[in-house]
């Protein structure tokens, strides 16, 4: 369960959004977002590069391909820069098979720029997608998702880490003690790089290795 206060032009009025949101191992998210006297503004799921969006308050469902996102409006791209905010925490930005990567050493930080393919009129080349800042505990506390002409999409940044709740050592999914203590974000910012405004996401409580059904998912048809 988060809050989120969103500034600028991505609502009409500055305004806080409730929300939560679920992660199933790889590739399946689902975000919802509402107001804070229980509207529902926006339900995503993605899985894998599909997504399936409704707007209630609109009347208006959209599914398709996830770079498909971007001229759908207001509540759109709110709820995909949502998406990129919380990923900081799930960890749902993996690197893919065929993107390169490249590590630079800036003063007390380590950045890791990620390439993907790219095809233009000379032909196949690599373009930068995002870049990442490590500070010297290996936590990302930096990002920015990058746009086909290497413009900044957003920028977010991660802090207050703490330690994930330890699970019950009984459990089946139980996680090693050395994961247990792995620490998370539970404060991310996030700035539109359009300039449309920004995002603070505060997260209040944070449970893993929890059992999901489907429902709570949500499918793509």
């Amino acid at each position: 369960m988060f809050s989120a206060k969103v500034r600028g032009g991505l609502l009409p009025i500055a305004a806080r959004i409730e929300g939560t949101v679920y992660y199933r191992r790889p590739n399946a998210v689902r975000l919802r977002g509402f107001t804070p006297f229980g509207g529902e503004l926006f339900d995503l799921v993605q899985i894998n590069d599909r997504y399936k969006l409704r707007l209630p308050q609109e009347g208006k469902v959209y599914v398709g391909h996830r770079s498909d996102m971007n001229e759908l409006g207001k509540l759109a791209r709110l709820s995909q820069l949502s998406v990129w905010a919380v990923g900081g925490l799930l960890g749902t930005h993996s690197i893919a098979k065929d993107e390169r990567v490249q590590v630079v050493e800036e003063r007390d930080r380590y950045r890791l720029d990620v390439y993907a393919l790219a095809t233009s009129a000379t032909g196949p080349s690599r373009a930068p997608i995002r870049r990442l800042w490590f500070d010297r505990r290996l936590l990302v506390v930096h990002e920015e998702w990058l746009g086909t002409g290497g413009e900044v999409e957003a920028t977010i940044q991660y802090d207050d880490f703490r330690p994930l709740d330890k699970v019950d050592p009984t459990s089946t999914q139980a996680m090693s003690e050395q994961d247990v203590r792995l620490l998370r974000p539970y404060k991310i910012s996030l700035e539109d790089g359009r300039g449309q405004g920004t995002v603070q996401v505060t997260f209040h409580e944070i449970h893993h290795n929890l059992a999901i059904k489907i429902d709570d998912i949500g499918e793509i048809s």
